[in-house]
């Protein structure tokens, strides 16, 4: 495992371990952090601990084409029971995933620290958030990396039914309509499969990553 200076370096994704960390260590400055997504590489660690870097085989992705809608979604999208917006409350969303309860899940991952960084890359236009609004209310959202070719998702979350999901479908069909190749969704879950994700080689992922 590499240890990371003050330089601002990553080595190759492909010497990553079984288990998809790179390295350790470093900060979250700006500069790192557009560096890192560029690279194929993102920050996942417990608030008190070293910052792991991360790059795992398989990678967990959407291919936009792909997404899949229920027909209750679909239902529950005709009828127009949210209001979606595009990057207008980017710090109530990361600060609505860092406080949320989820299951099976002590605290978060999202430290005050990164909320803090990746308030600067939005500031920059790089960070974007997607959010989902119920009589004027913030009820559920997403957030991420925009590298224009490549959606790089990180954390979302939903106050009442099906919230999350009309902002993951939201910025898919966006991301459709400007010709983006991908939504890159890290690693597995089941929730991501069921819209339609899958698992990738990381050799591919890279390959879409730099074709920009």
């Amino acid at each position: 495992m590499y240890y990371l200076l003050e330089d601002l370096y990553f080595p190759p994704v492909s010497e990553a371990d079984e288990e998809g960390i790179l390295a350790i260590g470093g900060d979250l400055n700006p500069e790192r952090l557009k560096l890192a997504y560029k690279s194929g590489i993102f920050p996942w660690f417990n608030e008190g601990e070293p910052i792991l870097w991360w790059a795992p085989d398989p990678r967990m992705v959407l291919f936009l084409d792909e997404l899949i809608v229920s027909k209750s979604m679909r239902n529950i999208l005709n009828r127009n029971q949210f209001t979606v917006t595009f990057n207008t409350a980017f710090k109530e969303v990361i600060l609505n995933c860092q406080q949320i309860k989820r299951d099976g899940q002590n605290g978060t991952w999202i430290s005050d620290q990164m909320i803090e960084a990746y308030c600067v890359l939005n500031a920059e236009g790089i960070a974007k958030s997607v959010e989902v609004w119920q009589d004027e209310v913030l009820v559920g959202g997403l957030y991420g990396i925009d590298l224009g070719h490549v959606f790089c998702g990180e954390s979302m979350f939903s106050k009442v039914s099906n919230a999350s999901k009309t902002a993951f479908i939201s910025l898919v069909n966006y991301l459709k309509k400007e010709n983006y190749k991908l939504l890159d969704c890290q690693v597995y879950n089941s929730h991501l499969e069921s819209l339609g994700c899958r698992e990738i080689d990381r050799d591919e992922f890279m390959s879409i990553l730099k074709s920009k």
